[in-house]
């Protein structure tokens, strides 16, 4: 009696894993794709701002800000690991790159209702400070249902060095 209970046991553990490595549940491995690398309202946004942009400009969405800032040298290794620590986890909705070069022209937060939140209104202040130390203008753009590619190219005008007559012929 023995024995078949162990033989029974030894099946039912064989079944179980199998059935989880069929199905990729693993604890190694317990990952699933998202359904899209956007919201809704970021899919929007990128759309108008592709129009926005031309070919002059690319738009690439959700850089880390330590893709985009490093930390400075420090004498202390725990400091540097603790600034870097705090950029590493974080990113920007968007970062806009000349077409030329891919050199960095600025970056850009889409602000839905979450960034009323204290513990957001927290990071948005971190991050705005973050763009200020190392001289990168952070375009904050209202969430909308719908975006005005003329509006748009007029908020962007003074970054994408768009001229005074291009910014006025499109108020």
């Amino acid at each position: 009696m023995l024995v078949f209970v162990i033989v029974v046991l030894i099946i039912l553990a064989f079944v179980f894993f199998a059935l989880n490595s069929k199905s990729g549940a693993t604890t190694e491995y317990p990952y699933q794709k998202v359904k899209a690398l956007f919201t809704p309202a970021e899919r929007s946004f990128l759309g108008v701002m592709d129009q926005v942009l031309g070919s002059d400009y690319r738009i690439f969405g959700k850089v880390r800000i330590a893709d985009v800032a490093t930390v400075k040298s420090l004498p202390n290794r725990s400091a540097w690991q603790k600034a870097f620590n705090r950029i590493s986890s974080k990113h920007f909705d968007f970062v806009i790159c000349k077409s030329s070069d891919l050199s960095i022209v600025c970056a850009v937060e889409l602000n839905d209702k979450s960034h009323q939140k204290s513990k957001r209104k927290s990071r948005d202040e971190f991050v705005s400070g973050v763009c200020k130390s190392i001289s990168l203008p952070l375009v904050e753009v209202e969430a909308q249902a719908s975006y005005s590619v003329q509006e748009l190219k007029v908020k962007f005008g003074t970054v994408l060095n768009l001229s005074t007559s291009e910014q006025k012929a499109l108020a």
